[in-house]
């Protein structure tokens, strides 16, 4: 089960989390992680437009890996063959992290337009959640400065100030 984005369907944000998509294409730095193919990249954008447009994190995430998008093995110096497996679940990280993140920044780009309030909440339950994010949940957090974060940082939750990965996190507007 992916996340549960409560905003998902709100006016605009689809169509917003379009337009940051697009400004990461024409600015270069789309966020590949570290075992997306290279000859996959355009074929990655797309599948993320897709998924943006009528999609979900788990449709992303699906289409990443039907689409044989990622490697098998990533260089790894630390390791006697120079090599390491790329995690079975990759493509769920992949694909749940860069949803919940142009997610998050049209939620931002929203909230600073009306002048609403953001929230850290759990959308994603975890087997084991840390204390450092369940620290987090119920934080009201400043859209203009998650926004910028989150166009030069592609890990929501280093954005968010959690130190672990995978937690599970996003932010909700507050009515």
């Amino acid at each position: 089960m992916g996340l549960n984005l409560v905003n998902l369907e709100m006016e605009d944000v689809r169509k917003l989390m379009l337009e940051e998509l697009e400004l990461d294409v024409a600015e270069k730095c789309i966020y590949k992680g570290k075992s997306l193919k290279e000859s996959h990249e355009e074929a990655y954008i797309n599948l993320f437009r897709d998924s943006i447009m009528n999609g979900t994190s788990d449709s992303f995430s699906s289409s990443i890996e039907i689409n044989n998008c990622l490697m098998s093995h990533v260089p790894d110096p630390k390791t006697k063959s120079g090599l390491r497996k790329v995690s079975k679940i990759a493509h769920i990280t992949l694909g749940e992290g860069e949803f919940n993140r142009f997610y998050i920044r049209a939620l931002c780009r929203i909230a600073s337009d009306q002048s609403l309030e953001l929230e850290i909440y759990r959308a994603k339950n975890v087997r084991k959640p840390r204390p450092e994010s369940e620290a987090k949940i119920g934080e009201l957090v400043d859209p203009e400065s998650l926004l910028i974060n989150l166009r030069t940082n592609p890990i929501v939750n280093e954005a968010l100030g959690i130190p672990d990965p995978n937690s599970g996190l996003s932010i909700k507007i507050i009515e």
